[in-house]
């Protein structure tokens, strides 16, 4: 990562052909030296690591946004979700090319009237056919990777209205379908990657339903706590990486009045940073072992989820304060890892519903308990 992925992070993100020719050449090393597709299962040509032993590479990995896709892990929730809920063809079809590097995978959920945080507002459609395929309408947004994926993989209403509990599907699409479009790019705090789309009458086969038809909500669930706690890992490393930066600046920048290291309100941003890093840890490693285990993780990544996000942006924050101008500035990837922080409170579930959640599922134990007669 820090021999040869960070160091061509300009040029990835950039864009363009030029980034594109520099991840295949990542990704060329990355198999020539063995660490290709880490957490993929071996059968399909991954490294098969499990997810605990991976957990320990992860914030490495994760330093760089580049860094799952230079390395073949970004397709570990797409992976994990089709071999254990697609049929036999759609693993036969795309597994194999998914982990090898040769297609790609994205995932729409949001709508502009359905957030995440409540898909029973879902108003996609995919209505079935006489002849038992899908046909899909409408759009979702704010979907990574759009415009370079091969697949996505669509929330949809296969039953029931709008508001209902029931009848949420999950949906393979090919992006390559008739009616499937790029709408715009949505830039977040002006980085690119994120896509509205339209699907107008995409018509796949039967076959292609993820899951229990109406089973959406459970196979997405799944996904959710494997992926919350994916990127609170390599929300970690991000942070780890501002706090080395920040470190570094304050022991090699001298002013008139001495170097940085010795000013205490540079001294109490490092303790600050380093106190939160040493916080945050435990808990998206302890969320870690409880989804390895297949046990109930939910308060666990909760927790996680929120203080990874948090982590983020207030170590970077502290780092750009210590660099002064130059933290602002293309120099250094500080305002990158800054945008990140941010968004991280808004990615998968803002803070508020984490909070809530945790709130409430702890709350429930203290409750009044049922009187057993006599």
């Amino acid at each position: 990562m820090h021999t040869r992925v960070i160091p061509r992070e300009p040029v990835l993100d950039a864009g363009g052909p030029a980034a594109a020719s520099a991840l295949r050449e990542l990704q060329a090393l990355a198999r020539a030296e063995r660490l290709w597709a880490l957490p993929l299962p071996a059968e399909l040509g991954g490294g098969g690591l499990p997810f605990s032993a991976y957990a320990q590479l992860a914030e490495a990995e994760g330093a760089s946004d580049h860094g799952p896709a230079a390395l073949g892990s970004a397709p570990l929730l797409d992976v994990t979700m089709l071999a254990r809920h697609a049929g036999s063809r759609v693993r036969e079809t795309y597994l194999e090319p998914l982990v090898a590097g040769r297609i790609r995978t994205c995932y729409a959920m949001t709508e502009a009237d359905a957030p995440g945080t409540d898909p029973f507002l879902t108003r996609t459609r995919a209505d079935r056919e006489t002849d038992g395929s899908r046909r899909i309408t409408g759009r979702k947004w704010f979907t990574s990777g759009a415009a370079t994926a091969d697949l996505v993989t669509v929330l949809a209403r296969t039953g029931a209205a709008p508001g209902d509990r029931e009848g949420l599907s999950l949906v393979l699409v090919p992006t390559g379908s008739p009616g499937f479009r790029i709408v715009r790019e949505l830039p977040v705090l002006g980085a690119a990657g994120q896509y509205e789309i339209e699907l107008d009458g995409v018509v796949v086969p039967g076959d292609h339903l993820i899951g229990e038809e109406g089973g959406a909500l459970a196979v997405a669930g799944e996904r959710l706590a494997l992926g919350r706690t994916l990127r609170s890992l390599r929300w970690l490393g991000q942070a780890q990486r501002a706090f080395d930066l920040m470190c570094e600046r304050a022991a090699t920048r001298s002013g008139s009045r001495g170097p940085l290291a010795d000013h205490q309100l540079v001294q109490q941003h490092v303790f600050d940073a380093l106190l939160a890093l040493r916080s945050t840890r435990p808990l998206v490693h302890e969320a870690v072992a409880l989804i390895a285990a297949g046990q109930d993780a939910r308060t666990e990544v909760g927790l996680a989820k929120v203080a990874a996000a948090r982590l983020l942006q207030q170590v970077t924050d502290s780092a750009i304060q210590v660099h002064g101008a130059a933290g602002l500035g293309p120099d250094t990837p500080l305002p990158a890892l800054f945008r990140g922080g941010r968004t991280a409170r808004i990615l998968d579930g803002p803070d508020e519903l984490h909070i809530t959640s945790v709130a409430r599922r702890t709350l429930r134990a203290y409750g009044p308990r049922p009187v057993t007669p006599g």
